[in-house]
């Protein structure tokens, strides 16, 4: 049913966890087939420096948040924005048709965390302005 590259990252996923101190984060799930996905990121001069993922779900849920952390680390922001749930599934070597649900799940929680970040930081800069005033 899975290819090799898909087994690989589910008995042994890249990245599982949470960063604590998280520049940005966020919660995702999938009520069709019960699949939920926390995402959290660690930015540095605009570039993905860390993410971490923890995933209730099946093993092509666990494999594709693997890999989207994977496509995402040392990414500038824009360009892991760009990250499809297709390039996830490509990268993986396929996934079984009823299966490919499951890499929507990791593109939207990654987008998800950078927009978080995006809002903390606009935030920041928002809060900023003010104290100089």
């Amino acid at each position: 049913m899975y290819n090799e590259k898909v087994l690989v990252h589910f008995f042994y996923p890249r990245n599982v966890g949470e960063i604590p101190d998280a520049d940005g984060s966020a919660f995702v799930g999938d009520p069709a087939c019960g699949d939920s996905l926390k995402v959290t990121i660690k930015v540095e001069k605009n570039v993905i420096k860390d993410v971490k993922f923890l995933v209730f779900g099946c093993g092509a849920a666990i494999a594709t948040s693997s890999m989207m952390t994977e496509l995402a680390k040392g990414k500038t922001i824009e360009k892991a924005l760009e990250i499809t749930d297709e390039d996830i599934t490509d990268a993986l070597g396929g996934l079984p048709e009823d299966k490919l649900h499951c890499s929507v799940l990791g593109a939207v929680g990654l987008k998800k965390a950078i927009l978080d970040y995006l809002k903390k930081r606009e935030k920041e800069l928002e809060d900023k302005r003010e104290n100089n005033k």
